[in-house]
């Protein structure tokens, strides 16, 4: 069939509306309808409302304003003949299959011939979607489960028919890879499918565990959460998030369709507490609380948790328990955080084997599904081959658990394995098997298998990605940007220039880059080493500068976050490929700060350049002071571009595993007839146009949206950004800038209340308000 141009999405639910706006943050229009409230003067009201919603909340579906003017809202009784437009068409209304089915009947007959139809179901199997409803029906139909919130969670699990069209499921699979960044996973018609039929086996045993064990909330979520490598959530904190009324229905549907003799029926219980907690409508974050509230009786507002001996609401505890960080150690530890842990993850990990192949045909299949479906760090396969599958079966052997017949089959093999450089996974017929990358898919992981780093130390790397293409890779915690980095970056452009065509800049860790190593610069400046800081300084400014007048073309792929310095190497690559979750920034001002690696001025350059303001150079200089006294970071790749963090021709990539790809692609056809870019003049306002941005931040403090050091640093900013002791009827070089903000950086970096600043985000990990 033809490419997918416009999407329906019946149910304007949270997942419903949360599907419509991610489509439209594809660039792709969409359709949104639900029913026709009762006595309502707005027959839209339900769908309008959601978008509305969806405008204000945080973490916000939309990436960018464009993108909500790209969802129409309607209802099911005016506009379904509207879905004769539509290419796709999701139902995500209530689990209830004579709902649903009703509904199908009405979709059937106004939608176009060739449109595909899927459901958002998670617990209702395929064939009973389609009975009776015609063997045309059958073809265009398919399961499309998304996980909530559809705009950050990866997976996509797909089910199909025998009767599904091979066309209509390939339309979906590119649509939902290229356009919605998503990780397509098939899965078999079973319930549950993959992600849920382990991921709420491994929350109930989590919590049954629990209430056995005698933990409580603060002590089971330490357990089960970073240290074992989920999220920080943990399972009580992940329940209140997704909701408590949710699990009764999910379980319920699971307990039916599944044999008695699964081990999710001996998970699922009865539990007092919860049931009274439901009752009294503590249903989580969107009820009056759940295990974790916020009590704010009185005015106060006091973190607490429900005991789960008690019953009660308590000021919050932290877990007082010895957990080690390796995993092999946690649950072979014999305490009451080892016991916990091996409770539950020795019943979860053999759950896992028993499931390949009844819901998927692989073991990566369930890996991926858990990795981007319940954001584990590892999947369960992963997790078993760090323990060894030797001591993990010898060990549910002696507690006398179950060992699938999976686990029979690796008979001490690992489940993973890397074989003349490809990377391989043992299947149910107990050989190894190519995991076969798609097309458009370069993974620096899987050239890390096959080839040594051109150059390396200990905060960075070099590689040859092919085609006359290095990249270069921050390996440092969180990346963040030290002396050796940029030590690496000097030599290795040096190394690009004479043999290779072009660099990407990129990595594969969670953040891209959190800026600086604040805490070098603090133990520098808590020794009197104030040479060390200012040759990291100018280093840093001449490395950048370096990588900007390069003689082969630079392209920066951000992923995650990319902050402070992070931010200021993009702005001195000569093009970006950013993935579109990118949240780039220049956030020093928020530790007493300003931006000293150029920052300052390429925002100047690019707000005066391509920055749609009036004329003169005060507009330009007004909006970059804004952006970087408040640290503005934009919420995603598309809100960068209208800050122009990034500029108009970057490229935005949806699919994060084709970033690298993409970017290469880039790097290849600029290397084509690549020039240097030349290097640009300021003519900036001077004086008294920092004497006026010190006025407008005079007025924020007064207001008390600024701090007695906010206006210190705004200032200091002001006086960079303004040029100086400059006026518009002199021109300033790039060095001119460079020189301001070397200069300015220093007296900041010796006031008492930044370093207050540094130590406190050091200490806490937030900022300090002084």
């Amino acid at each position: 069939m033809a490419e997918i141009a416009k999407v329906a999405v019946i149910g304007a639910g949270v997942m419903g509306a949360g599907i419509a706006a991610h489509v439209a943050n594809a660039g792709v229009p969409v359709l949104l309808l639900d029913i026709v409230p009762k006595g309502a003067d707005n027959r839209n009201a339900i769908a309008e409302g959601a978008i509305a919603k969806m405008q204000k909340a945080d973490p916000a579906p939309f990436m960018s304003k464009a993108a909500a003017r790209l969802v129409t809202p309607g209802n099911t009784e005016d506009d379904l003949a509207k879905l004769a437009d539509c290419d796709w068409i999701i139902e995500a209304v209530v689990e209830k299959l004579d709902v649903k089915q009703a509904l199908y009947r009405r979709i059937d007959a106004v939608r176009k011939a060739g449109s595909v139809v899927s459901s958002n179901t998670s617990t209702i199997p395929l064939a009973a979607l389609t009975k009776g409803l015609g063997e045309t029906f059958a073809r265009d139909f398919l399961i499309t489960h998304f996980f909530n919130p559809p705009r950050y969670m990866r997976l996509l699990e797909i089910v199909t028919s025998p009767q599904t069209r091979p066309d209509a499921l390939e339309a979906v699979e590119r649509f939902a890879d290229f356009k919605l960044g998503k990780s397509v996973v098939h899965c078999k018609d079973r319930p549950g499918f993959i992600g849920n039929r382990l991921g709420v086996y491994w929350l109930q045993t989590a919590v049954v565990e629990a209430f056995d064990l005698g933990l409580e909330v603060e002590e089971a979520d330490a357990v089960m959460g970073k240290p074992m490598g989920f999220p920080k959530t943990g399972v009580f904190g992940l329940l209140d998030l997704v909701g408590l009324d949710l699990m009764p229905h999910i379980h319920a549907s699971m307990t039916a369709a599944l044999p008695k003799n699964d081990p999710y029926q001996q998970a699922v219980r009865d539990l007092p507490l919860i049931d009274r907690m439901l009752a009294e409508g503590y249903t989580g974050r969107k009820g009056k609380g759940g295990f974790y509230r916020l009590n704010r009786d009185g005015g106060a507002k006091v973190k607490e948790t429900l005991s789960l001996k008690t019953g009660e609401y308590r000021p919050q505890q932290k877990a007082d328990l010895d957990i080690p960080k390796d995993i092999k150690a946690q649950l072979a530890s014999d305490t009451k955080a080892g016991r916990y842990a091996w409770a539950v993850m020795a019943r979860t990990l053999s759950y896992a084997a028993m499931l390949v192949p009844e819901v998927a045909d692989d073991i990566a299949s369930v890996d991926e599904a858990m990795r981007l479906g319940y954001a584990w760090k590892q999947g369960p396969f992963e997790m078993i081959d760090r323990l060894g599958t030797e001591w993990f079966v010898a060990r549910l052997e002696k507690d006398g658990l179950p060992v699938p017949e999976l686990l029979r089959t690796a008979a001490g093999r690992p489940f993973y394995r890397v074989e003349n450089g490809r990377r391989q996974m043992l299947g149910p017929d107990g050989a190894y098997h190519d995991i076969v990358r798609p097309d458009g898919v370069l993974l620096l992981e899987d050239i890390k298998r096959t080839r040594e780093p051109l150059l390396k130390n200990g905060s960075a790397a070099l590689w040859d990605i092919g085609d006359g293409v290095a990249c270069f890779e921050f390996t440092s915690k969180l990346n963040t940007i030290d002396a050796d980095i940029m030590a690496l970056l000097a030599k290795a452009t040096k190394l690009v220039a004479r043999d290779f065509k072009a660099m990407v800049i990129y990595n594969e860790g969670t953040a891209f880059s959190a800026g600086a190593n604040l805490g070098l610069a603090l133990f520098a400046v808590n020794i009197a080493a104030w040479p060390i800081l200012e040759q990291m300084i100018t280093e840093g400014q001449a490395v950048y500068k370096g990588l900007k007048y390069a003689p082969f073309p630079v392209v920066g792929a951000p992923s995650g976050l990319a902050l402070g310095g992070g931010c200021e190497i993009l702005l001195h690559c000569d093009a970006l490929q950013a993935h579109a979750e990118s949240y780039i920034g220049l956030v020093e001002c928020g530790v007493g700060l300003i931006p000293a690696w150029g920052g300052c001025k390429e925002m100047l350059h690019r707000w005066s350049t391509l920055g749609k303001l009036p004329k003169g150079p005060m507009p330009a200089v007004a909006k970059v002071f804004e952006m970087i006294s408040t640290a503005t970071v934009a919420k995603s790749a598309a809100e960068a571009k209208e800050l122009l963090f990034l500029k108009p021709n970057d490229g935005i990539t949806m699919n994060r595993y084709r970033l690298l790809a993409d970017a290469k692609a880039k790097a290849l056809e600029l290397a084509r007839d690549y020039v240097p870019p030349q290097e640009p003049e300021f003519v900036l306002p001077g004086e008294s146009a920092a004497v006026a941005m010190g006025l407008a931040a005079e007025s924020f403090h007064r207001r008390g949206l600024a701090t007695k050091h906010d206006l210190v640093v705004s200032g200091t900013l002001a006086e960079v950004l303004s040029g100086g002791d400059t006026d518009v009827t002199r021109t300033l070089r790039e060095s001119d800038v460079l020189a301001l903000e070397f200069s300015r950086f220093q007296k900041l970096l010796h006031h008492p209340d930044t370093l207050a600043r540094i130590e406190h985000v050091l200490e806490t990990g937030k900022p300090l308000r002084n």
